[in-house]
């Protein structure tokens, strides 16, 4: 809640953005992490329990982060904005919280059932995800293509790419912290992001297209991050003993 937001002040300030990109990197920068980030990292090799308390973490703080940096945005960029708590606490409650503590009860409540039930919502979470995703894209794939050809992308993935080395640099010596905190930091997550522009900038009607740019310039840089981690990872007993 400090370094995207700053990020994103820096970004909007050097360069000379269309609006709507100007109001989705603000957006994204103060919206907390996704719900199901510790299941990438854990695929590329992180602690899944140090990123799911970081994404709960960050999701009880959005509830006064996101209003405090409104009112510095606002004076910075001297505009009016403004957030409903209300609105921002159900959607956290209901998109991060409200899961987590489901899963949590019916894992001590019937543990049993809960470890029958873990590999099918794995699997299940897994193919909806990408559905979605494709729904998403095949539905604003016009605007998706306007956005591609004006190069929001370049923005955006210098966005993403801010995020990723701050987190590298800051996780520290250990692989696995510095995986789960890059890969949180460049993380946004879309559905809070897009109801903080849409709250604010409701005539800014390309902004979803955008937050749907995100995602997929989003994942495919945090792919590649995991990937170059892990090489470099493997490589590092070699090159201390040559």
């Amino acid at each position: 809640f400090v370094i995207m937001p700053v990020a994103a002040i820096v970004l909007v300030k050097l360069l000379e953005l269309p609006h709507g990109l100007e109001v989705t990197l603000v957006a994204l920068a103060i919206s907390p992490i996704p719900p199901l980030l510790p299941k990438r990292q854990s695929k590329g090799g992180g602690h899944s329990s140090y990123a799911l308390g970081l994404m709960v973490c960050m999701a009880l703080l959005s509830l006064v982060m996101i209003p405090l940096w409104m009112q510095i945005l606002g004076a910075i960029f001297g505009q009016s904005f403004s957030a409903h708590l209300g609105a921002v606490a159900l959607l956290v409650l209901k998109m991060i919280v409200g899961p987590i503590l489901i899963g949590m009860a019916v894992r001590a409540l019937m543990p049993e059932a809960a470890g029958r039930m873990l590999r099918p919502a794995i699997l299940l979470a897994g193919w909806l995800l990408p559905l979605v995703g494709l729904i998403v894209v095949f539905a604003m794939h016009h605007a998706l293509l306007a956005a591609l050809s004006q190069g929001a992308w370049i923005p955006l993935l210098a966005f993403i790419f801010i995020g990723i080395v701050a987190g590298h640099v800051l996780g520290g010596p250990d692989v696995d912290s510095r995986l789960v905190l890059a890969v949180s930091t460049a993380s946004r997550h879309p559905g809070i992001a897009f109801a903080i522009a849409a709250f604010n900038f409701p005539q800014d009607r390309g902004v979803p297209a955008l937050i749907a740019l995100y995602l997929q310039v989003s994942m495919i840089a945090t792919v590649l991050y995991m990937k170059w981690l892990a090489k470099r990872t493997a490589g590092e007993p070699e090159a201390t003993a040559g």
